[in-house]
């Protein structure tokens, strides 16, 4: 038996301390299992073991329960994951002192490194041994030549219950993430300084930045790999999570003018690493720093030179290292949803703009500062609108070619209600700049939503949910789509999927789906979960307040619109969510009351009312062409 760490050189240059201790617990945890089916060990090859046994099949128990007992440890988590490759060859060897030489030792040595990490492979003399006396599967890998060995051997791989039975080496691997997909995972902040934290945060955004503009290249927005921060869970949970055939992990350490950054590439279907690299620079060099990975991580990858020689735009660097600093922590803030937090991001934005008053993405955050601001209703909507609006379009006066300004622009665009054709042609030049712009995609759709085109409204939808699949609005954007175009069954089963990572939108989704399909008892469960965990929400009241009134319980439904009305106010969405109510009371003259009013606050949700099956009813009313053109989208009488 042969045993071997999965990417064990790349982790010590990477970080020798924590590959040592890592190393120190598998052996600590083999030993035992090894003594205890009566394997000989015979050397350590430094990250593995070869052992000599008087059994194959004590062999292969041995290699299952090594393998058994490191996936119960990952499992408990707290720790760094150990991932080992084992394999095992029956033959005779030659005795040489302690050791043990011969083409046996050869051919075990070679079948190893078939394994998938956490696997055991076997030969066909073992597999002809033992394959009526264990449990578990074994199953045939398609031939492979193996370096230094004449004859041609059939390979098995043992198929664990954790794994897929077609996952192995040699398998029909159509369905393995495309490698060109990557997470960039939050980099770990091992300044001395706890408060430096931003800075590690901000390379981690900065580098998905980059990698962004690199043709061909597939990358996970910010939004869904924050959650990733100091986690346990395995490179290969992450990307079947996201989706992804590459991650990007590393580390930041920033002591007063000096910076030292790590980074691996890693293979998320073999847990190698691809590249691994660490720069020791002042920080003056930080941007040079963040192209040459970018660069290295590109050329990294299957077909990587081809990728890393397609032309790309750059970000834009600012004059100052302090205006850019400042800029981090502004974009450390920008995200959050309290006020405290986003007046503070807008504030480092402005002592950004003092010291360097041509940095471009400095306005662009304080444009999305102030979208947050309108969205947690912390400001006017038409306010934050104005604003934004004058924050975006200087950033793209300082550089046209910035992705995100125009991106941005084009969201404040269809939140304020402006021209289709400015909201298209600034979504459109976001996305030509920028592919990988997840809220471009959402935005694109939601445009084609309130045009009632329903293909494309669902293909943007999807498309943001594959750049940004943990992210609230673009697991309701999709969830939407599903349900608006009349795909029921997609819809529940997304919303069942994300209730986790999206529980509001999820629960309020599979409310309207059992209330579509009448089934109030259901939609009953829903609700009450909307009121545990967000019981003054809108959409807590909304569906309680619909709900009842298709119950024919006028008094909750009244009530329900009573505390929409006390949380509403000039340019705030619960506007709408109040005519809803009244649409279900069956009474379309509040209801179009409100749906007019709500058009001139700009907060009509167009899609919704042009396509949701809940609604239906009210399309069939004169009213309906007049209030979507007054909306500002041009319309066509529904047949």
């Amino acid at each position: 038996m042969f045993t071997d760490t999965v990417g064990f050189t790349s982790s010590t240059q990477a970080n020798e301390g924590r590959a040592l201790d890592s190393l120190r617990q598998q052996v600590d945890l083999l030993r035992p299992i090894l003594a205890l089916h009566q394997g000989r060990e015979i050397k350590s090859t430094g990250d593995g073991f070869l052992v000599e046994f008087d059994s194959a099949l004590r062999a292969v128990q041995c290699a299952v329960n090594i393998q058994r007992r490191i996936y119960e440890r990952n499992s408990e988590g707290g720790q760094a994951p150990i991932r080992i490759r084992i394999g095992v060859h029956l033959g005779d060897v030659v005795q040489d002192g302690s050791d043990i030489l011969g083409d046996a030792v050869n051919i075990a040595s070679r079948i190893e490194p078939l394994a998938e990490p956490g696997g055991v492979c076997v030969s066909s003399a073992v597999f002809e041994q033992v394959r009526t006396k264990v449990a578990e599967k074994l199953e045939k890998v398609q031939p492979k030549a193996m370096k230094g060995i004449q004859v041609p051997i059939d390979v098995y791989r043992v198929v664990f219950p954790w794994t897929d039975s077609d996952g192995g080496p040699g398998a029909d691997d159509s369905r393995a993430a495309d490698k060109n997909r990557i997470a960039v995972l939050p980099f770990a902040n091992i300044s001395p300084d706890p408060s430096d934290e931003y800075f590690a945060d901000g390379l981690t955004e900065e580098l998905i930045a980059n990698l962004s503009l690199v043709p061909g290249l597939k990358v996970i927005a910010r939004t869904s790999v924050t959650g990733y921060k100091k986690t346990e869970k395995t490179v290969a949970a992450i990307g079947k999570e996201l989706g992804v055939g590459t991650v990007v992990e590393g580390s930041v350490r920033r002591s007063a003018n000096r910076i030292r950054v790590t980074v691996q590439v890693i293979d998320v279907a073999t847990e190698e690493h691809l590249w691994t690299a660490k720069y020791d620079d002042d920080l003056d060099d930080i941007f040079a720093v963040q192209g040459d990975i970018a660069t290295k991580v590109a050329t990294a990858l299957p077909g990587g030179l081809q990728i890393a020689k397609s032309p790309t735009h750059e970000l834009e660097k600012p004059t100052e290292t302090e205006a850019y600093l400042l800029y981090l922590q502004g974009q450390s803030l920008m995200w959050k949803t309290d006020e405290s937090s986003l007046r503070h991001s807008l504030e480092f934005f402005q002592k950004a703009l003092k010291t360097d008053p041509t940095f471009a993405r400095a306005y662009a955050g304080m444009a999305r500062a102030y979208i947050g601001l309108g969205n947690e209703d912390l400001m006017s909507w038409l306010e934050a609108c104005n604003f934004g609006r004058a924050a975006a379009e200087r950033a793209i006066a300082i550089d046209p070619d910035l992705a995100e300004a125009h991106g941005l622009r084009a969201e404040i665009a269809f939140m304020a209600d402006e021209p289709a054709d400015v909201l298209d042609r600034e979504v459109r030049r976001a996305l030509e700049l920028n592919p990988n712009l997840a809220q471009a995609h959402t935005i694109l759709g939601a445009l084609a939503g309130s045009l009632g085109i329903i293909e494309a409204y669902v293909d943007q939808a999807e498309e943001a949910f594959r750049l940004d699949p943990l992210s609230p609005p673009t697991i309701r954007s999709m969830g939407n789509a599903y349900f608006f175009s009349g795909r029921l069954d997609d819809a529940m089963r997304h919303w069942k999927q994300k209730i986790d990572e999206s529980p509001v939108d999820s629960y309020r989704g599979l409310a309207d789906c059992y209330m579509l399909k009448r089934d109030y008892e259901q939609a009953e469960l829903m609700v009450k979960e909307l009121e545990r965990i967000a019981p003054s929400s809108d959409p807590a009241l909304l569906c309680r307040g619909y709900l009842a009134a298709l119950k024919g319980d006028r008094a909750t439904a009244t009530k329900a619109i009573e505390k929409l009305r006390e949380a509403s106010h000039e340019g705030y969405a619960r506007l709408s969510s109040i005519g809803f109510i009244h649409y279900a009371l069956g009474d379309l003259d509040r209801f179009f009351e409100v749906m007019f009013a709500s058009a001139k606050a700009h907060t009509m949700q167009a899609a919704r009312i042009r396509m949701s099956p809940l609604l239906a009813g009210a399309r069939r009313d004169p009213r309906f062409v007049e209030l979507l053109s007054t909306y500002g989208r041009p319309v066509q009488a529904p047949k």
